[in-house]
């Protein structure tokens, strides 16, 4: 009798699973850029309506940007670059600075739009993996050991360590909202600072290991590699789960990261090469046909509207919808 009824309960989640599966999404026109590269690209992101910075790199054997100054149609390789390692974190400051972190403290900026680079190195020679000046005077980056531990750490305008936090967890990207507010996620982790990374108060959601945030003035959407996604609209004060990634009757989407362009469309890109999406605020999610194996770790909405994804292998893909 028991062995009867595991095996209802299993043929009724395999019923419950198919019978909710939608027909697939098909995008109007897929096109696989040259990006000049085949090494991994970690974050794609627009600088303005024509330029779009890509990088990443092979983690202990090169570093890799490639940048477009036609909306993201075509690449160039910099080549230019003395950071040896990978750069696995972007971020934008306020003021129109792009930085790039990566391995032993290497840390790459600039000040003309990805035009050209300056080296330098945080004297602590952790694996960073994102980073970003929050006021001009401060920037905060943040490093990740095996997932099981991090440093936040704070630096002055020539790179000079102020001071440095560390918890027994892991990170994976630093985001800025103001001069004085930013937001830290990692492994079952957000946290949020209001006095410019001096202290760090832990938010009220928990569940995955937290990839990627998209965010919009006080609304935000969160991503986790297993599947998750959480939204807020004051801040991260209260945190809605829009999709639970443990729930073992939906489908398994290995999320890097995620994007909205308004409150009702949204897009995550998986490490496995699928693309989803969402026309009802991330309630509800459906699959694109797949048409890469590729993982993808980043995308970016284009000024006229189009997608581009950007991944392993140095792919960059340009999505019309």
């Amino acid at each position: 009798m028991v062995k009867f009824s595991n095996c209802f309960i299993v043929a009724a989640l395999v019923i419950s699973t198919f019978s909710c599966k939608k027909d697939l999404l098909y995008w109007q026109k897929v096109q696989l850029l040259n990006s000049n590269t085949t090494t991994r690209l970690n974050h794609i992101k627009f600088i303005n309506d024509s330029i779009c910075i890509a990088a990443g790199g092979i983690q202990f054997a090169q570093s890799t940007i490639v940048r477009s100054i036609d909306g993201g149609y075509t690449w160039t390789a910099i080549s230019d670059t003395d950071a040896p390692k990978a750069m696995y974190g972007m971020g934008v400051s306020t003021n129109g600075n792009i930085y790039l972190a990566g391995i032993d403290g290497d840390v790459l900026h600039s000040k003309d739009n990805g035009n050209s680079w300056q080296f330098n190195r945080i004297n602590t020679w952790l694996p960073y993996c994102g980073g970003n000046f929050i006021t001009p005077d401060t920037g905060i980056f943040i490093s990740s050991i095996l997932q099981k531990q991090c440093y936040i750490t704070r630096v002055d305008s020539n790179f000079n360590i102020i001071d440095q936090q560390t918890f027994l967890f892991g990170l994976n990207n630093f985001y800025i909202t103001s001069p004085t507010t930013g937001y830290i996620i990692g492994y079952g982790t957000v946290m949020k600072t209001t006095n410019t990374g001096k202290t760090w108060n832990f938010q009220n959601v928990a569940g995955d290991n937290f990839t990627a945030m998209d965010i919009h003035g006080e609304e935000m959407w969160l991503c986790g590699y297993m599947g998750s996604i959480y939204h807020t609209t004051d801040g991260g004060n209260s945190w809605q789960t829009l999709r639970n990634g443990n729930d073992i009757t939906l489908p398994r989407y290995y999320l890097m990261d995620i994007l909205f362009t308004d409150r009702q469309y949204g897009w995550g890109v998986c490490d496995n090469g699928k693309v989803i999406h969402s026309d009802d605020g991330g309630q509800h999610w459906e699959e694109y046909n797949q048409f890469t194996t590729n993982s993808f770790r980043s995308i970016a909405l284009c000024p006229n509207g189009d997608l581009l994804t950007a991944g392993d292998n140095g792919v960059i893909y340009r999505i019309t919808q």
